[in-house]
């Protein structure tokens, strides 16, 4: 027999096997909503206050566009060599045991734990002319501090923990009987590499470069030590956004931080997609 509620069509909502998902989803929007959009949105207000002109005059800057350019190009150089060599450490770290092995996993989160200024300041005394390693590379005709591939190197040291720590948790979990498996089956080395290991790891690497990138981009206390600070040569736009602050143009200051913005969303929707597309590709 058909109850009434039934006969009527009536749903009734399951209850949620986690209880307080209201609260928390509420809790979780207001915390949002205060942390990060309504600074953006009064960041995109000011912004839009100069009106097209000022902002297109602003945006289309040569020192503007050579701070955007070695800021964004700076951070995907380094993120890319992070992707590589991070991955690298991670499998180091999870498939070979040897002494000092868990110095050398401390030693990776070195850079969350150390002050960015004083990274900053350790790498420029390094990589200067008269520095240990600067002193090696001058009479090879190579310089590293105050020049673009200091910054390179900058965001390298600061982004390494990202790439390793995202990939080394997915690695665990792959089990060395895959390998064994895949080799007894007659693949080679780099067989199972590329067609074992990289399919599964690749989600936690494009996300391991995303987190690389965006810190890259919006680094500031590591850099300018080593960067040299020239404009239209190795000035990075956060410096430029404090330049102007420190000018009182703040028009200009929300409107460079506005574009960096934009562009940061872009490329990290960009890399999202990707890593959605590799995660069902490989998933």
């Amino acid at each position: 027999m058909t109850t009434a509620p039934a006969k009527a069509g009536w749903r009734f909502r399951q209850p949620s096997v986690i209880p307080g998902f209201g609260l928390t989803l509420g809790f979780s929007l207001a915390y949002l909503t205060l942390i990060i959009l309504i600074p953006l949105s009064g960041l995109i207000w000011r912004s839009a206050a100069l009106g097209w002109a000022d902002f297109w005059a602003i945006a289309t800057d040569r020192r503007t566009i050579n701070a955007l350019e070695i800021s964004f190009g700076t951070a995907f150089i380094a993120a890319a060599v992070n992707l590589v060599f991070g991955t690298i450490v991670a499998w180091v770290l999870v498939r070979y045991n040897f002494p000092g092995r868990r110095i050398v996993d401390a030693m990776v989160d070195l850079p969350f734990a150390l002050p960015t200024a004083v990274a900053g300041i350790a790498l420029t005394t390094l990589y200067a002319p008269n520095g240990w390693v600067g002193s090696l590379l001058a009479p090879l005709g190579i310089k590293v501090a105050y020049t673009p591939l200091g910054i390179i190197i900058a965001l390298i040291f600061i982004g390494l923990p990202f790439v390793v720590r995202t990939v080394q948790p997915i690695m665990e979990e792959i089990d060395k009987e895959v390998e064994e498996v895949a080799a007894t089956l007659g693949a080679n080395r780099f067989q199972i590499i590329s067609r074992v290991l990289l399919p599964g790891l690749a989600p936690a690497i494009v996300t391991g470069f995303a987190l690389a990138f965006a810190r890259g981009v919006g680094e500031y206390g590591s850099v300018i030590f080593i960067a040299g600070n020239l404009p239209y040569k190795s000035e990075i736009a956060p410096l430029l956004i404090v330049i102007r602050l420190e000018e009182y143009n703040y028009a200009a200051a929300t409107a460079i931080a506005a574009i960096m913005l934009a562009l940061s969303f872009v490329m990290l929707l960009v890399i999202n997609l990707v890593q959605t597309w590799s995660r069902k590709r490989y998933g």
